[in-house]
């Protein structure tokens, strides 16, 4: 439910590249992702120099208390550090979590319900004082103030308090749930059994702020930098950063961020071709620079595929996100199983993933958890629908149901041009199960409409488009907000769409979350996806693909499953 904020972000990181050329054809080269595991251009990376960041969305949040995702994002994570952090490495690797501020991933109690860091010794801000576990401590519970709102919400469902607790700036008073014995000890007391604690820590709310430099909803305009890199400026509202070394910043200290250029130099608001345009050609000081939020499109992969030169420097990426059809089970006809059996044998995935731009940037799914091990991916298709569907089949199922001439349903979906909830995605659902019998009328909304409609248990439409991103790559984030009916929200925004309440799933659920062995956790998210894909509560359509193109001087390129797009941390210039 509350994820919203980083599947936003995504879907327009997403959206802004393929908008551009929306309309061309569907082609670019297949599996280019040598570029990335060659780092760029050629030669050993050196510290030194000036990076350019060339991007479309400016950073208008730079508090951690307001920033989401893991490190708050590429950009931010080069002056937050936090207790844990993702692994700074290509695909499956980099899709672990590894310490950062702390000296492990934390010692949990034996039900998972204290966690205990201790900090690595040296620590120090740019201004040279000591990081303490009290900075870390009031770092979180400022986060809880409604003045400092946007973050991500799981310490308020997590801590013992949480729910209650305002933050730091209503009468001063502390989180008794969170411990601070000794500078370099802290411990968290939390609600229930949590394995996947050592996650949520790489989340900016756990970056030390000390409490005499915070300055409340202005702190953002100049943050202490406990990472590699300081802000020396921060205007037009997060379109123009610049960011320079911070002195006092070890790299004894943090084995993850290489910090090889000199300066950052972030520059927002552009066009996306224009972007896109810039990184090919390369002039002057574009040669040395990335976009951290512009995807190539189809148009412009085609391009790329007649450029041998070019495709070298196009980086692949996969971040955990599936695009699905929703059933909502509440409304006939898809209250019958036998009916939503049918459509997930007649969908053509073939043509569902040319409406998403094309195999380069959209992969057919048949599981809800993405195809990566972190998620505990579990092979299976309950519905075989093939590559272009199975009429004949669904056309079986429909009899069985009762409807021998066939079925008129309406299909929901969202106006907007994110090519995965939009009208192209439709109309390729819409052609696939016409010959299985199917009459399948769209209904396009706004896109704000069509939001407050899927998302509300009141008017929750029975058949429409949607879409997940996990928090962190795991299987507990992507399954347990769209399958665990204790999350059913009934007056606000809600992501079980087909109200799922199974006293088996969610029992499941609560047992791997005991789990903090994560490898085990996620053999069981897997099999859990099995299963519940048997109630064919969904069909899983397409996950989606990032094609993104640096500069020829960039070099030590690294793109992890977890982020699924280049990290800044790795990249250098010299």
């Amino acid at each position: 439910m509350r994820q919203l904020p980083l599947i936003s972000r995504r879907v327009a990181a997403a959206a802004v590249g393929v908008v551009l050329v929306a309309g061309a054809a569907a082609c670019g080269p297949e599996g280019n992702s040598g570029d990335a595991k060659s780092g760029g251009a050629g030669g050993k990376p050196q510290k030194g120099g000036t990076l350019t960041v060339l991007n479309s969305q400016p950073q208008e949040d730079f508090d951690p208390a307001r920033l989401y995702t893991s490190g708050g994002g590429n950009v931010p994570s080069l002056v937050f550090r936090t207790l844990t952090t993702r692994n700074r490495e290509n695909g499956e690797a980099g899709a672990k979590v590894v310490p950062d501020l702390a000296t492990d991933l934390g010692k949990p109690s034996k039900n998972a319900t204290v966690w205990t860091y201790t900090l690595k010794e040296g620590l120090t801000y740019e201004d040279g004082t000591k990081i303490t576990s009290a900075d870390i401590k009031y770092g979180i519970e400022r986060s809880f103030a409604a003045e400092l709102s946007g973050g991500a919400p799981y310490l308020r469902d997590w801590l013992v308090g949480g729910e209650d607790y305002e933050g730091p700036y209503k009468g001063g008073k502390g989180l008794d749930s969170i411990e601070t014995p000794d500078d370099r000890t802290i411990v968290f007391h939390l609600k229930k059994p949590e394995g996947e604690f050592p996650y949520l820590a790489t989340q900016t709310q756990f970056a030390p702020v000390p409490k005499a430099k915070d300055k409340g909803t202005k702190y953002e305009e100049h943050p202490v930098s406990s990472g590699p890199y300081k802000v020396v400026q921060n205007t037009g509202d997060g379109e123009r950063l610049v960011l320079e070394r911070n002195p006092h910043w070890s790299e004894k200290t943090d084995k993850e961020r290489h910090a090889y250029p000199d300066r950052i130099d972030v520059k927002s608001g552009l066009d996306s071709a224009v972007i896109n345009q810039r990184l090919s050609t390369g002039s002057g000081a574009d040669a040395a620079a990335v976009t951290t939020d512009t995807n190539l499109g189809p148009a412009e992969l085609a391009q790329v595929g007649s450029d041998k030169e070019l495709a070298g420097r196009v980086g692949t990426g996969h971040f955990g996100y599936t695009n699905y059809l929703a059933f909502n089970p509440k409304v006939k006809p898809f209250d019958n199983p036998k009916v939503r059996q049918a459509i997930a044998y007649a969908v053509n995935r073939t043509s569902v993933v040319n409406a998403a731009g094309g195999s380069s940037l959209a992969e057919p799914a048949t599981t809800y958890l993405p195809n990566q091990k972190s998620f505990g991916h579990t092979p299976y298709d309950h519905f075989p629908a093939g590559r272009t569907g199975n009429p004949e089949k669904a056309k079986e199922l429909l009899k069985q149901a009762g409807y021998d001439d066939g079925l008129t349903i309406t299909l929901t979906h969202s106006t907007a041009k994110d090519f995965e909830t939009s009208p192209e995605i439709a109309s390729a659902i819409q052609d696939g199960l016409k010959k299985a019998g199917i009459t399948v009328r769209l209904q396009g909304l706004e896109d704000n409409d069509y939001k407050e409609k899927v998302h509300s248990v009141k008017d929750e439409p029975g058949l429409f488009l949607a879409h997940w991103g996990a928090d962190w790559p795991s299987g507990g984030p992507f399954l347990a907000p769209i399958f665990d009916g204790r999350q059913i929200v009934k007056d606000g925004y809600n992501f079980n769409s087909a109200q799922l309440d199974e006293k088996s799933v969610n029992d499941e659920i609560d047992a791997i979350n005991k789990l903090t062995d994560l490898d085990a956790a996620a053999k069981r998210w897997g099999a859990l996806d099995k299963k519940i894909g048997e109630q064919a509560l969904t069909v899983p359509l397409f996950h989606p693909v990032y094609k993104r193109v640096f500069g020829k001087d960039v070099k030590n390129v690294v793109i992890s499953d977890w982020t699924g797009v280049l990290d800044i941390s790795q990249v250098a210039v010299k």
